[in-house]
């Protein structure tokens, strides 16, 4: 079963921040620019070791490579940048990257092609582009593709990495989770004003063009209309939104409003319950919201919980992630066309506990699952398939059965709030870890990046 991790926040799925690099940190897909083609030529000329870290260089052409994609971002939002603090950061940044690989290398992590092949997957599918289109964006803006698979590979290692040596590791007590209900309690009084909001999201692809980012708006300026019109919310929602709730109606549970994003809460706390609001803009793309339900005090709230059940392969020596994605690509093409049962396949081939359930993994509320598997699973209608998903416990199968909405009890409360304590001490200690990893490090300094 794909253990509980530190699971996502709560909004982390609405803020569809493109996979450019949600999950991977890779490079910002940005349009040409001019003077791009000058650019590699200028690179060789100005190229000289700046940094040797563990006898491992950095030049000064990676200084200004990755200085190039920071100031083409700040440009196309509008930002000013002290050029000079920004080399500095870039290559103390830079530094720590070359270390953390280094420690991947010795610890035997590392990334092959097929878990590459599915960040390139969705890098794509969430900019709206198919993989081909991605490659030719790419060319454009002057990156080869070998240079964006290898950006790719490199975070997947560290992501893997940071999860061996950091998120692993953390654990949260008891003690620490009434601690947190506590305070919590303690900071609202006499008990928050619940919301029950209905929600429909066009998403906004990163680094979209102003046109882009036009058309989209007016398409969620059309969704308002129909709606003022008399079309039915719900339904809108599960033929419109780009957002994981789409297949309940965008119903987002009755829920304190401090579990919603400050936008949606500033933006409904005065308005009547049946009020439509939007669109509003955020980093995701254009939200339009209905007030479904408001409460006064400690209300239950609703939770969306999904069935789903999956066949696990568990890579190694015998089993790379490419014969694995092979293997599971075809037991999905042999159930949609009806040659063999999920169930029976899971209980014959999967590496997990489920296996004797058929892989069924019960019902499960949001943050039970690691990212990479419930982001996967929120984006499937019941009954639907995913393609084969690889996560840090190996390649996965997955299928959605059904979806409902329950109060939360109290052991989902504590869960909740083990979520956020946990979230938080893993932030501490990755900080306190990465300044490990750059105190052990051996760095000689040679000359200034130009």
């Amino acid at each position: 079963m794909p253990q509980p991790s530190h699971p996502l926040a709560i909004w982390s799925a609405l803020s569809v921040l493109a996979l450019l690099l949600v999950g991977y940190g890779g490079p910002a897909l940005a349009q040409p620019s001019a003077g791009t083609s000058s650019a590699p030529a200028q690179l060789r000329q100005a190229d000289f070791i700046v940094a040797v870290v563990n006898s491992e260089p950095i030049t000064n052409q990676d200084v200004l490579v990755r200085l190039q994609r920071l100031e083409s971002q700040a440009a196309r939002q509008g930002n000013t940048l002290a050029r000079e603090q920004l080399i500095r950061e870039v290559l103390e940044r830079l530094i720590l990257e070359r270390a953390q690989l280094q420690l991947a290398r010795q610890a035997g992590v590392r990334s092959d092609d097929a878990a590459v092949d599915q960040a390139m997957a969705d890098v794509a599918r969430q900019n709206q582009l198919s993989v081909e289109e991605l490659q030719r964006r790419l060319s454009a803006d002057g990156m080869t593709l070998s240079r964006f698979r290898e950006d790719l590979r490199d975070e997947l290692t560290l992501n893997r990495l940071r999860d061996r040596e950091v998120d692993s590791r953390v654990k949260v007590s008891e003690q620490e989770i009434d601690q947190f209900l506590a305070e919590q309690k303690a900071a609202v009084g006499t008990g928050p004003v619940s919301l029950r909001l209905g929600h429909i999201l066009v998403a906004v692809p990163e680094n979209a063009s102003p046109e882009q980012v036009g058309k989209l708006q007016l398409t969620a300026q059309s969704i308002v209309e129909r709606l003022r019109a008399g079309s039915d919310f719900a339904s809108l929602a599960r033929t419109l939104s780009d957002s994981p709730e789409k297949e309940a109606g965008g119903d987002l549970g009755l829920r304190p409003a401090d579990r919603y994003p400050p936008l949606f809460v500033d933006a409904t706390q005065t308005q009547p319950v049946g009020a439509l609001v939007g669109p509003l803009r955020s980093g995701a793309g254009f939200h339009v919201l209905k007030v479904l339900e408001k409460k006064q005090g400690d209300t239950p709230a609703l939770v969306t919980q999904t069935r789903a059940r999956h066949v696990l392969l568990r890579t190694g020596p015998r089993l790379t992630e490419n014969a694995a994605r092979q293997q599971l690509a075809q037991f999905k093409r042999r159930v949609e066309a009806g040659q063999a049962d999920f169930a029976a396949l899971a209980r014959e081939f999967s590496d997990d506990g489920s296996a004797k359930q058929g892989g069924d993994l019960g019902w499960a509320s949001p943050g039970m699952f690691v990212p990479e598997f419930e982001q996967t699973m929120n984006r499937l209608a019941p009954g639907q398939i995913a393609d084969p998903l690889i996560s840090r416990f190996g390649v996965h199968l997955i299928q959605v059965l059904e979806r409902r909405q329950m109060d939360m009890s109290e052991r989902e409360r504590r869960d909740a709030a083990k979520a956020q304590v946990r979230d938080k001490k893993v932030e501490e200690a990755l900080q306190t870890w990465l300044q490990d990893v750059r105190g052990r490090a051996y760095v000689e300094f040679r000359e200034s990046p130009q």
